[in-house]
């Protein structure tokens, strides 16, 4: 019984992992459609969406996927950075469009999908990282920042599994390597299209 509550609990995380990307395809349309903008909404919005593209570009300076523990800059504060910036991102999209029940789909959307793929993606750096990723998920919070990690000795750098310091600086390359360019320029398209939304519902 437990292996195949197991086996369905992995099926379940990989579905989510899978259907993210379009849903996400589908979901933006869907906005700027229902969307009903107004100026303040759309600088609002846009001061949220920008923390959180902020946070996304901050987070993939520090990431070499699957070849050691990112545990520097917003890594010390929550183990899912890129995933606390998409939620920042996607609401303050939310909030450009003026409609409150799309910010509460968007929120609703994101728990659904996000959180198993968070539980998917600790387990695979469990398995790739034992010793490491085991410290590091007890001093860092999943998703919500906690100041309180850096007086948990994440301030000193841990070690790769190849010998080398894991903590290092901002890597603009990383970000180039990422394409995490692609979101701020998607955020632009989306903010470009709301203003013109708002100025024909005028």
């Amino acid at each position: 019984m437990a292996h195949y509550s197991g086996a369905r609990t992995s099926r379940l995380l990989q579905l989510a992992q899978r259907v993210r990307v379009p849903a996400g395809f589908i979901l933006s349309p869907l906005m700027v459609i229902a969307s009903k903008p107004t100026r303040v909404s759309i600088a609002t919005g846009s001061i949220v969406a920008l923390a959180g593209l902020g946070i996304r570009a901050w987070a993939s300076g520090h990431l070499k996927k699957n070849e050691e523990l990112a545990t520097s800059g917003p890594y010390a504060f929550t183990r899912n950075p890129l995933y606390l910036g998409t939620l920042l991102l996607g609401l303050g999209i939310s909030l450009c469009t003026g409609s409150w029940w799309l910010a509460c789909i968007f929120v609703v959307f994101y728990l659904i999908i996000y959180i198993p793929v968070m539980v998917a993606e600790a387990r695979t750096l469990r398995n790739l990282f034992p010793g490491e990723y085991q410290i590091y998920s007890d001093r860092v919070p999943l998703l919500v920042p906690s100041l309180r990690t850096r007086d948990a000795g994440i301030r000193q750098p841990m070690q790769a599994r190849d010998g080398h310091l894991a903590g290092r600086f901002f890597d603009l390359s990383l970000y180039v390597r990422h394409r995490e360019y692609r979101a701020l320029m998607g955020f632009l398209a989306v903010v470009v299209i709301l203003i013109l939304k708002a100025r024909l519902l005028k």
